[in-house]
């Protein structure tokens, strides 16, 4: 049987291990990449044993300039044909802006935008060639308005939102392009980021297994776009009903605890 492939980007941990799992269990083969080779080499071997299917470990630190053109390079040497393109890597910086280190806020904007734009740009030019091909993008809630003291993060989520939402338009009807804009997950992002949720927003943290299925059931769909859970589709409709200032100073509000 000849199986297609899906490449997965942050694919070590978190949101990125649980599509990675599912597209596993859905019979694609697997082209795993982020930082951490262990923890990928222990998915691959979870998911081939589990599923049947070959899974193969690409450690790169797409946060590097060159690094995305280093990954095509290396997948292409080896002969890799990707249907799917699901671009997950992320990273937050959380507090003042004026308070960022130059070098990690460069290298979040390099890991957010500028490397998935240009692993979207290889091949999402070769399955407009080919005349078929998936592409997931995962932004965030945070892409729907201003997040003041996570506010270059957001930025970058919007940019991949509205990234998104274009190309779905651009290369319909052969490829699909969907937009994941998660929530609140059951991950490490809050840790690494630094990040503290309030309270009240706990009760609404989903499981990455249940946001994986969503956003892939949307990509398979052909849907542009996806909000995981209830609370999350009514807040996202909520900020359509207000000005982005008005917005900006709400979530400033909440994520301060007042």
């Amino acid at each position: 049987m000849d199986r297609r492939l899906a490449l997965v980007t942050g694919a070590s941990s978190g949101l990125g291990a649980a599509l990675a799992r599912d597209l596993a269990a859905r019979g694609y083969n697997l082209a795993l990449t982020a930082r951490s080779e262990a923890a990928m080499r222990q998915l691959a071997a979870e998911v081939s044993g589990a599923h049947g299917v070959s899974a193969a470990v690409y450690p790169a630190d797409l946060s590097a300039p060159g690094s995305a053109e280093a990954l095509v390079q290396e997948l292409d040497t080896r002969g890799v044909t990707v249907d799917i393109l699901v671009n997950n890597a992320a990273f937050g910086l959380t507090g003042p802006f004026v308070n960022h280190d130059a070098a990690r806020l460069r290298a979040m904007l390099q890991l957010n935008m500028i490397s998935l734009s240009e692993l979207t740009l290889s091949f999402g030019r070769r399955m407009a060639r080919a005349g078929k091909g998936h592409i997931l993008l995962v932004a965030s809630t945070a892409a729907y308005q201003p997040t003041p003291l996570m506010a270059a993060y957001g930025a970058t989520k919007g940019f991949i939102l509205s990234l998104g939402e274009a190309l779905h338009v651009e290369l319909a009807p052969s490829v699909t392009v969907t937009v994941l804009s998660p929530g609140l997950m059951e991950t490490e992002f809050n840790t690494v980021t630094g990040f503290v949720p309030p309270p009240a927003a706990k009760r609404f943290l989903l499981p990455t297994e249940r946001v994986a299925k969503v956003g892939l059931d949307a990509m398979f769909a052909g849907r542009p776009s996806v909000v995981p859970g209830g609370w999350n589709t009514v807040g996202v409709f909520a900020n359509r009903l207000m000005s982005r200032h008005r917005a900006a100073k709400i979530y400033h509000q909440i994520t301060q605890g007042h």
